[in-house]
């Protein structure tokens, strides 16, 4: 088992296809993780919704059309799981890695393990239900920090995102504007970047999905008072344009007023040669490296100063660092590891503190 393939049954949701052309965070690191552990070698079988742009060697559908206009429903979510029980007990699989909702739900009763990925904050009510489905299910998180929101759990490993680095575009010389990216949340920051950028004197650009109520209620109340002279709306930006986007701009603001668990914009900035200006809050210190490839400050006043000084970062360190530490490899040797610890009973090694291995010191575990 230490040295043979795996058969893993990958479950991604039933919202958007793999890999999404647009909006679709989870969808897209299954897709490339999918694709990283084809290329290792393993036999993947992908349950999910929709068109397969992956290298998955087989899929299985609950749903033909992707759910997306439905999100925020039970329903698809509850019948794509339901659907799930009913395939996978016909697979012969070593594991079932499970990015769903619900999906960890069904696997008390399966004969192989499963491994569930934590995509979202664990505090509260997502904490206590990985909780109640104890040791039936081997958890993963996608940072220290979100695993350090609650080290009880039954934890198999930490796995950082990854992107392809090849799909982004690098770019040295930047302009003069300063760029957002991200939800039209509260949590997200939106309304202090547009504050520091104007205390900077830079103009800046706004790209932010707002179509859920509470984003727009968000929008009313802190971001359409703001807009004028210098603050330039986009709504939701994705592919070709939002990667022009991000290699083009002075830098990526990020105010996080949130324990972020991951923030995939951070690494996607830094592929282009674009620095990351952000507050030390969840994952940040995990992705940035302050002085490098962004500038991480503890208070929302220093973020002016900030981006005045991000002209001097280099924008090749940015990219050599994701490059070195979050590229689909990488993830996929982290998370060949997990199955293989999980598969033998065996301990995660990883300790809470400290960097995580590269892929580098992520030789299958015997």
């Amino acid at each position: 088992m230490s040295n043979r393939p795996l058969r893993i049954a990958m479950v991604a949701p039933p919202w958007f296809e793999l890999p999404p052309r647009g909006y679709g965070g989870i969808e897209a690191m299954c897709a490339d993780l999918t694709d990283a552990l084809v290329a290792r070698g393993h036999h993947v079988t992908l349950i999910a919704a929709g068109r397969n742009g992956t290298r998955a060697q087989r899929i299985l559908r609950a749903y033909d059309v992707p759910q997306g206009p439905r999100l925020g429903e039970p329903l698809p979510e509850v019948l794509h799981t339901a659907a799930t029980g009913h395939l996978l007990a016909d697979l012969d699989v070593d594991v079932v890695h499970d990015h769903t909702l619900a999906g960890p739900l069904l696997a008390r009763g399966r004969s192989v393990p499963t491994v569930v990925t934590t995509h979202g904050p664990l505090d509260g009510e997502p904490g206590d239900y990985y909780r109640y489905l104890g040791d039936s299910v081997h958890l993963v998180a996608i940072s220290r920090s979100q695993r350090a929101q609650a080290p009880d759990l039954n934890w198999a490993g930490t796995v950082h995102n990854a992107l392809r680095a090849g799909d982004f575009p690098y770019r040295r010389e930047k302009e003069d504007w300063v760029f957002f990216l991200g939800r039209c949340t509260p949590d997200k920051g939106m309304h202090l970047a547009i504050d520091a950028a104007r205390a900077a004197g830079r103009e800046i650009k706004l790209a932010a999905k707002c179509s859920e109520p509470a984003e727009q209620e968000y929008f009313k109340a802190e971001i359409e008072p703001r807009l004028g002279p210098g603050v330039e709306w986009l709504g939701e930006v994705t592919g070709d344009r939002k990667k022009r986007l991000l290699s083009r701009a002075h830098c990526l603001l990020f105010p996080l007023q949130w324990e972020e668990p991951f923030g995939m914009v951070m690494i996607e900035a830094m592929v282009c040669g674009t620095p990351v200006v952000t507050l030390r809050r969840g994952s940040v210190p995990e992705v940035v490296v302050d002085g490098v490839t962004g500038l991480v400050r503890d208070d929302v006043a220093e973020v002016p100063a900030a981006i005045e000084a991000a002209s001097a970062i280099e924008p090749r360190d940015c990219r050599d660092h994701v490059i070195e530490h979050f590229q689909p490899d990488t993830m996929a040797a982290g998370y060949e590891a997990v199955y293989r610890r999980v598969l033998a009973a065996t301990p995660d090694p990883t300790p809470l503190t400290g960097a995580i291995p590269t892929q580098r010191d992520m030789a299958p575990v015997a």
